[in-house]
Formats: C-alpha cells, sequence, structure tokens
C-alpha cells in the first residue's frame, strides 16, 4: 500500500513539475508545446531583453513563432534534439538551482533576473557539456532574433532589392535545399544580363524587410 501512495505521489509531483500551469501561448503555434513556447519566450526575454544594445526585444523580434516555423522544416531527429533541448534546461534547475528563494523552479517560472542569472551559469560552467547545451539554445535564439527584419534594418544589415536576371544557370539548377522539379524557368524566360552597375548602398530594401509605414 504505501508502495503504491509513494508512486502516486511522484506522479503527482512529476504532472505538477512538468506539465501544469503553463498557459496557452499568445499566438497560436503549430508545432511548439505551451511549455516548449514558455521556456523559449522566457529564454528569449533573458537573452534580448528590452532596453537592451538594440532596442528591439525578443518579444517584438518574435523568436517564438520563428522556432516553430522552422521546426517544421527540421527532419524528426533534429526536431526531438531541440525539444530535448528545451526540455532539459527548462528543468535543469532542479539539478542546478538559480540564485535566491524558488532557484529550483522550472526556468519559466524564475524571475527575470534569476533568468538571467541561470543562463550565466550554464555560459560559465566548468562542465564542458553544459557550456555547449548553452550554445545550441544561444544559436538558436539568436537566429530566430536576427530573422526579424526590424532588428536587420537597425543593424544595417537589410539586403537590398535587386533585380535579378534569368540566366542560363536557372535553368538547370533549383534553389538550394529544392529539388530539380522546382524548377520553374524556361527558356522563353531568359532575360538580359545585368548591367554590372554596382547597387546603391542607400537604395530600397528587399521588400520582405522594408519597412511597413502604414
Amino acid at each position: 500500500m504505501l508502495f503504491w501512495l509513494v508512486l502516486a505521489l511522484a506522479a503527482f509531483l512529476a504532472w505538477r513539475r512538468f506539465l501544469r500551469g503553463y498557459a496557452p501561448p499568445a499566438a497560436p503555434l503549430a508545432r511548439l508545446a505551451p511549455r516548449e513556447a514558455a521556456f523559449l519566450a522566457a529564454a528569449a526575454g533573458a537573452t534580448f531583453p528590452p532596453g537592451g544594445a538594440i532596442a528591439r526585444s525578443a518579444g517584438e523580434a518574435g523568436i517564438v513563432a520563428y522556432v516553430d516555423r522552422w521546426l517544421g522544416s527540421l527532419p524528426a531527429r533534429p526536431r526531438r534534439l531541440m525539444r530535448l533541448l528545451f526540455a532539459a534546461m527548462e528543468h535543469a534547475t532542479l539539478l542546478f538551482p538559480a540564485p535566491g528563494r524558488g532557484g529550483r523552479r522550472r526556468f519559466s517560472a524564475l524571475s527575470a533576473e534569476q533568468r538571467v542569472a541561470a543562463l550565466e551559469g550554464w555560459a560559465r560552467s566548468p562542465l564542458a557539456p553544459r557550456r555547449l547545451v548553452f550554445a545550441s539554445l544561444r544559436a538558436i535564439l539568436t537566429m530566430g532574433y536576427f530573422g526579424d527584419p526590424a532588428v536587420m534594418r537597425q543593424l544595417g544589415l537589410a539586403p537590398l532589392a535587386v533585380d535579378t536576371p534569368v540566366c542560363e544557370a536557372d535553368l538547370l539548377w533549383p534553389a538550394v535545399g529544392r529539388p530539380a522539379s522546382a524548377i520553374r524557368w524556361h527558356r522563353a524566360d531568359l532575360t538580359p544580363p545585368s548591367s554590372g552597375r554596382p547597387l546603391d548602398g542607400d537604395g530600397p530594401l528587399h521588400p520582405a524587410y522594408a519597412e511597413d509605414r502604414r
């Protein structure tokens, strides 16, 4: 009887720790579970807070939505590894608590200061595997942050609008990562070559990065 009581208590505590209390994400997501979205929002907010060197915060940059879209383009194995990464760092406070009261709560339930301290603990850990895990998370968050057009504009890295001609090579090779069946050009689509005139550094931006002034 005691065994079953202990087992039931352990199951309840595990449910409370790993599943309970996650609010639905602010915007609908196709792939990320609420617990994954909560962790990513917390980690991104600690990494790119409001008032940082770049005015755009993590929430404004839409990092969670970026990762949600990116998951859909990944094969099954990398997708599983990313999800394991999120779960591991969300609950690693059981082994590596954040400083202060309640430091063993899951990462997304920590205070803003505790989240920053917890991430610094990963980044500066004497354990190489911990530093590697942190580097993986930082890479994911950074890609999401720099995937935001407003961030790229603030950094002066937004691509310019380029009028690209259709040449012979376009009839032979698809876009990177696409099958040959994705080639959409035919000989009738060939255009005159570029004039060779350098791009104007102050010229218009690519439409996907242009500022919406409406």
